[in-house]
């Protein structure tokens, strides 16, 4: 993962330039659940993944089975139905993890429109996190990134108004489609 750049400077008339060595090998997947539910506080659900054997052709992506497993411990942690809203990422659309879906009556899944990033609030996620805890960090190993990673997805779980702001950025709104109360 090449480091992002918040700021940097350089003497005035010249254009700075950062070198970074190597070239990004996806080491690291997370997927993430923002949560939303009325007159309750958002949450964020994530899990990291580091991929051992990225050099040998090995998987670079979270898999159908990681989903599902993200899924499955969501509905625990939550206690209650799940509406998944997923961008259009090949994992999502596996016919297995289709399966296990329609399998379950406490899931049930909608798709975005293709390339429409923006409806996503996940993205926003990333968006905090690529700005707060990555910017300006070169990181010193692969165990230094990942606690940097997590330390900053706690960062954002723990602020519930992160959370919230990424949907409010979509310009989506939660609505129920039952009467309150039945």
């Amino acid at each position: 993962m090449t480091p992002p750049t918040a700021r940097t400077w350089s003497r005035r008339g010249r254009t700075p330039v950062i070198r970074v060595r190597g070239r990004s090998q996806r080491r690291f997947s997370i997927a993430a659940l923002a949560c939303y539910k009325q007159v309750e506080r958002s949450r964020l659900i994530y899990r990291p993944k580091r991929h051992a054997d990225h050099k040998r052709g090995g998987r670079r992506s979270c898999t159908w089975t990681d989903y599902r497993e993200l899924l499955t411990d969501a509905h625990q942690q939550l206690s209650a139905p799940i509406v998944v809203i997923w961008d259009n990422l090949n994992a999502h659309k596996d016919a297995r993890l289709r399966e296990f879906v329609d399998s379950h009556d406490w899931i049930r899944c909608y798709f975005l429109p293709a390339y429409a990033p923006d409806l996503n609030p996940v993205e926003g996620i990333w968006s905090l996190l690529r700005r707060s805890s990555q910017a300006n960090t070169a990181f010193t190993d692969p165990d230094h990134l990942m606690r940097t990673l997590r330390q900053g997805l706690r960062q954002i779980q723990y602020r519930s108004n992160l959370v919230d702001g990424c949907l409010k950025e979509t310009g989506l709104k939660l609505t129920t489609s039952r009467q309150q109360g039945q």
